[in-house]
């Protein structure tokens, strides 16, 4: 769900002067792309086991905040808007060549962001659709895996695709501002499938990156590029199961 603020016009290269991992050494780069997937992993397991905690040990927290951000459709509108800020700050501090510290802050910062985001449509999901969560999580991980082995196997750069995204993540926001102020809900399931189309986009798009433009000492900035198109990923393919009944 950050993917809106990313910036297209900068790419990893830019945040310093070590080389590239296309560049660098064969056991380098092998090196940065494990720590890169371990720190994915890292963070869905982070993920999984707040929200895991949130429902089985503070379900009365889950209430209230599910109470708080969906009082009102304004209510949704200001969560949002605060998520978008805090995905900015927590990208800047993971793109931090100055302290390791921060970057690992910036990655718990967005993965807590994420969990709390998540918490009515996972709440609604447990609720009134049985089984929904675990198939959106199977379909999630497989269009993952699936997009993952194209960029690899290919090693094609999808760098070209930034501009294109970063538009389509500025006319879904748009469409989903102007859905505050409307009385028909004309964000239906044709919405759900151009988010999962956009997400699949960011993932060829952030994995390409990391053979092509991160160096090898940000794969703390690369697994949380990639864990924010997973969430995207995983939220609308969620939102689809949910709309099927």
């Amino acid at each position: 769900m950050s993917q809106y603020s990313e910036n297209p016009y900068q790419t990893p290269a830019q945040y310093g002067m070590n080389p590239i991992a296309a560049a660098a050494a064969t056991d380098e780069r092998v090196a940065f792309i494990r720590n890169t997937y371990l720190h994915l992993a890292g963070a869905v397991f982070a993920f999984m086991m707040i929200e895991l905690l949130l429902f089985n040990v503070a379900g009365g927290l889950v209430d209230k905040v599910c109470g708080l951000m969906l009082g009102t459709k304004y209510s949704w509108m200001i969560v949002l808007g605060a998520f978008i800020a805090v995905s900015y700050i927590s990208e800047k501090w993971a793109m931090s060549n100055t302290s390791k510290g921060m970057q690992y802050a910036g990655l718990s910062l967005f993965v807590v962001a994420e969990a709390i985001i998540f918490i009515p449509i996972l709440y609604i999901a447990s609720e009134n659709y049985e089984g929904a969560i675990m198939s959106a999580g199977v379909v999630t991980a497989v269009v993952f895996a699936g997009l993952s082995a194209i960029v690899f196997v290919t090693k094609a750069d999808f760098s070209f695709m930034r501009y294109a995204l970063y538009l389509g993540g500025l006319a879904a926001m748009a469409a989903i501002v102007v859905s505050f102020f409307v009385q028909a809900n004309f964000l239906g399931p044709w919405f759900s499938w151009a988010m999962i189309v956009l997400a699949s986009g960011y993932i060829l798009y952030h994995t390409s990156n990391i053979l092509h433009h991160y160096r090898t000492d940000q794969y703390v900035a690369a697994s949380l590029s990639l864990f924010s198109s997973v969430a995207l990923l995983f939220w609308y393919v969620l939102q689809l199961f949910m709309s099927r009944d």
